[in-house]
């Protein structure tokens, strides 16, 4: 199996790091847990969860571009949060990132912390390519 590393578009992480922002293998694009950390290492939105999500939203948007592709790739997303306090806004943002419904799946998980003690959420995400196919299930059983 083919594995394409690619890697950060200029100013999303540092070249210090020991994993891929993103993998591709074939049509399929798995995207790292991202926190709102900007190019010079600071957080991006201290204490406002949905300015994290947007930016987090946005550093997958870069890397995506760079493959042909975009957020309406994404077929799942993995949020990470530290605390479920203001977590209801970050749906405001999936609507204006993935604009409107069909949604990607997604699952939300509440951690203890984070390797970034001012993150507020980590995002992964994978992605499916146009030489593929995904098909979003709108309801469950069917």
């Amino acid at each position: 199996m083919k594995t394409d590393k690619i890697f950060e578009p200029v100013g999303i992480l540092s070249d210090r790091l020991t994993f891929s922002p993103a993998v591709r293998v074939g049509n399929m694009v798995w995207l790292s847990g991202m926190t709102a950390t900007d190019e010079n290492r600071q957080i991006v939105g201290i204490g406002d969860i949905a300015a994290q999500t947007r930016y987090i939203f946005k550093k997958m948007e870069t890397i995506l571009q760079s493959l042909g592709a975009g957020l309406n790739n994404i077929v799942e997303t993995v949020d990470y949060v530290t605390t479920f306090e203001g977590y209801e806004r970050t749906a405001a943002v999936r609507r204006e990132v993935f604009g409107g419904a069909p949604y990607p799946a997604a699952t939300g998980v509440l951690v203890s912390g984070l390797v970034r003690p001012e993150a507020l959420i980590e995002i992964r995400a994978t992605a499916v390519l146009a030489s593929g196919h995904a098909e979003i299930i709108a309801e469950a059983g069917r």
